[in-house]
């Protein structure tokens, strides 16, 4: 975002474009686009009402009643009607039916209430297009395990339309994630644009081909897809096509309208063809436009010409004469070539031009459209010969050199001027750049009109808002695709690049949250739930990894209230009993912790995380039982590394050893940076023997995680069975300062000190051993007897 303009100039462009979007997603049944735009805009002015009024009808769409009336339940000096209308809806979804005819009742008693923005009059289609159509599709086809359909259908919708948040999610469930810069392309900060000329590209026209970009297939002319007004509208295309102006839609990437409450002044207007000329035969019809600058004109020849063809500032075509110049008969020798007439209207220009302009065009349009050329050339030729005055021969001197340069539209159906050469198409740079002059006005002087100013400020500033949200959404894309992939590090330091406002949002304190669980940093991770739960109290949303990590810190009271709360809040949904789950898990009571993870399983049957819970809950009463519940969750989503990890256990306790190294290592390809399912991994290379790929891969997972205690332990018994005690020495000593109870890594550090030959470390260890597990004497009188390897292990290798 540049950092030159200030926030408050953005900020009502912001609005606008927000609610737009918001709007645009809300009547697509993007639930989830729709609530991630509503919070980025609610986050960027928490006292917006707009904003809050947007954000809670997206929390209430979504199934989330409470969040969205904590929203709009503000004290009364505070509440505004649109507050109080939401609340009554929110009322009503959590069958508060009193509360929600008294909330009706206020809003009725208020006649002097004007709705803020977001809640005004708006058009919305009957019938979505088609990058709408291809993100149901891809939902749909995700929720029926055919990932390539819902990958293609995915890829598709973010072609037609960057903007659908959702279609992205879906990528990142899939795990087919390309990059992010070719998904979401870097745009170019928008520039200025002055008197002096134009800066920057065109004002942005919604087209499938990008983010407010041309549609290539125009060859980035704006007008070429153009239609006269009195044509009948063919059918589109597709959604790129340049004309979208005449047809309403929604979408974000489509003109503001003027429905939504929005300034006339910053909406895309279609392409306005160029005032026509004294050149112009057939009156105003559609002409080829030219991609080079306008022919020089003669200058003016007399001081009539001054006076009466002086450029009007407002228009600026040229006004009418009143008087015999214009409206009497003109004569002029026989002899002398007919000259067009002079064109003095175009029905397609301002509204604001005189009433003689109105009235000369009204004489122009009744001549008729696509006459012979001979007819043209009569009626011209009578009305030259019908009479003369200063003005005729002045505009006659004053076309004589661009006569000969020029040539009709094609479409017009009237003849060339002899001599005449046709130009390539005009590109216009900008609406308000064709607009500041016409075809019988001198060239620009490079001074712009008030007006003109204020529309090109504002033009720049639409462009601004609207990179804004494209560069706050491309931030958030990589960060979501980082943590899709497990890229846990890389996730962080993406978050920690977004803006202020949007990291004291609940949704990233939540992923920053999620990934530091993966990571194991579980401090971090709990701190980070506790902010997400303090700015959004009855979030249910990925509070079931929250009670997770509760379990893992051992916090009883704390998992033991939150499963309450979710309960109270939301008693049908699957995040709630999955906290209540693992609260009786904690307790070592398994039976009722099952129970309540498959009435979980019940009540979303795609929630993978509730099968993986009841698998882990299985595993040591019957494996059978377990292997069922793992193989169920990833039927329901294949990218559970958790599901893998436990077909790989559960084989691990068959002494399947190929069976679980298969699973295992499906788990690592899933999880790449994860130290456990690496040290899984090497667990299983070193029962075949392979020493030298179990000690790279327990090294590769401490580099991943160095206070993982387990892994580090697992490399030191590899590392003294390779008989490099000083490196096994290093490693137990470590584990020794962190773990100082920890009976087994005394006896290994016991072990490694007898076998160096150093008596002395050898007793004060043993002794050390005795205080912490007196149970360990047999262990350790066996180790005094003799030297070998002792307690190692065999499995069949099945």
């Amino acid at each position: 975002m540049s950092q030159d303009v200030p926030l408050a100039v953005l900020t009502p462009h912001l609005c606008r474009r927000y609610s737009s979007l918001i709007w645009y997603c809300l009547d697509a049944n993007l639930t989830k686009s729709a609530l991630f735009y509503a919070e980025r805009y609610f986050v960027l002015d928490p006292k917006n009402h707009d904003a809050r009024h947007l954000y809670a009808t997206a929390l209430l769409q979504a199934d989330q009643p409470h969040s969205a009336y904590r929203l709009v339940n503000l004290p009364l000096e505070a509440r505004c009607t649109g507050c109080v209308d939401v609340a009554a809806k929110c009322c009503m979804k959590l069958g508060r039916h009193r509360q929600a005819r008294e909330a009706l009742e206020t809003c009725l008693r208020d006649h002097t209430y004007v709705p803020s923005q977001s809640m005004n009059a708006r058009t919305a289609k009957a019938f979505p297009d088609e990058a709408i159509l291809c993100c149901h599709a891809g939902n749909t086809a995700l929720k029926g395990n055919l990932h390539e359909s819902a990958a293609m259908s995915y890829r598709q919708a973010l072609a037609l339309n960057p903007m659908l948040w959702e279609a992205f999610e879906g990528l990142c469930a899939i795990g087919d994630i390309p990059p992010v810069e070719n998904l979401f392309p870097v745009r170019s900060l928008p520039e200025r644009r002055s008197g002096d000329g134009v800066t920057s590209t065109s004002i942005p026209v919604a087209t499938g081909a990008g983010f407010f970009t041309p549609d290539t297939g125009n060859g980035g002319n704006l007008f070429r897809g153009w239609k006269p007004m009195d044509a009948p509208p063919g059918p589109r295309d597709s959604i790129g096509t340049t004309d979208s102006s005449f047809y309403g839609e929604p979408s974000f990437q489509g003109p503001i309208r003027a429905s939504r409450s929005q300034p006339t002044t910053l909406a895309v207007q279609p392409p306005a063809v160029r005032p026509l000329s004294s050149a112009d035969e057939a009156g105003p019809v559609t002409k080829k436009l030219r991609s080079t600058v306008r022919q020089r004109t003669a200058p003016p020849s007399s001081a009539a010409a001054d006076t009466h063809l002086k450029p009007s500032k407002s228009t600026g075509i040229l006004p009418v004469a009143s008087g015999p110049g214009l409206t009497g008969d003109r004569t002029k020798s026989s002899k002398a070539r007919a000259r067009p007439a002079l064109t003095i209207a175009n029905i397609f220009s301002s509204s604001g031009r005189p009433a003689q302009n109105t009235a000369a065009s009204s004489r122009s349009h009744a001549v008729g459209l696509g006459k012979p050329a001979t007819g043209a050339a009569a009626r011209r030729s009578s009305r030259l010969q019908s009479g003369g005055s200063k003005i005729a021969k002045t505009v006659r001197d004053r076309r004589r050199v661009t006569a000969k340069t020029r040539s009709q539209s094609h479409e017009s159906g009237a003849e060339e001027e002899p001599g005449g050469t046709e130009l390539p198409a005009f590109v216009p740079t900008s609406p308000v750049a064709q607009n500041a002059h016409s075809e019988s006005s001198p060239p620009p002087s490079g001074i712009w009109t008030a007006e003109q100013e204020q529309a090109a400020q504002e033009a720049y500033e639409t462009e601004l808002a609207d990179y804004h949200i494209y560069e706050v959404m491309r931030k958030f894309a990589s960060a979501a695709r980082a943590m899709a992939l497990y890229n846990c590090r890389l996730c962080l330091e993406e978050l920690e690049t977004l803006p202020a406002q949007h990291k004291r949002s609940a949704s990233v304190m939540a992923m920053l949250g999620k990934a530091h669980y993966e990571l194991g940093q579980y401090p971090e991770a709990e701190r980070a739930f506790e902010a997400a739960r303090n700015l959004e109290p009855y979030r249910l949303w990925d509070m079931e990894v929250y009670s997770t990590l509760l379990w893992h810190l051992q916090r009883n009271v704390r998992l033991s209230f939150l499963a309450q709360e979710l309960l109270s809040t939301d008693p049908k949904s699957p995040q709630a009993w999955i906290a209540v789950g693992n609260c009786f898990s904690l307790q070592k009571e398994k039976t009722q912790a099952l129970t309540c993870f498959r009435r979980a399983a019940q009540l979303d049957p795609t929630c993978a995380y509730a099968y993986t819970l009841s698998g882990h809950e299985s595993i040591d009463e019957d494996l059978s039982k377990a292997i069922n519940f793992f193989q169920s969750a990833l039927r329901a989503d294949a990218r559970h590394y958790n599901a893998w990890y436990g077909l790989g256990t559960c084989y691990m306790r068959m002494s399947k050893l190929r069976l679980a190294d298969y699973h295992y290592k499906k788990a690592s390809q899933i999880h790449p940076q994860n130290a456990v399912l690496l040290g899984c991994v090497g667990v299983v290379r070193e029962r075949y023997g392979e020493l030298d790929k179990a000690l790279e891969l327990f090294s590769s997972a401490i580099e991943y995680s160095p206070e993982n205690a387990l892994v580090r332990y697992h490399r030191a018994k590899i590392l003294i069975a390779m008989k490099r005690y000083k490196e096994a020495v290093q490693d137990l000593e470590h584990l020794r300062d962190t773990s100082p109870e920890e009976s087994n890594v005394l006896f290994q550090l016991a072990r490694v000190y007898r076998l160096m030959g150093d008596e002395v470390k050898f007793a004060q260890l043993l002794a050390e051993v005795r205080d912490v597990a007196p149970k360990s004497a047999g262990k350790i009188r066996k180790l005094v007897e003799t030297v070998a390897d002792v307690g190692e292990e065999t499995m069949d290798e099945g």
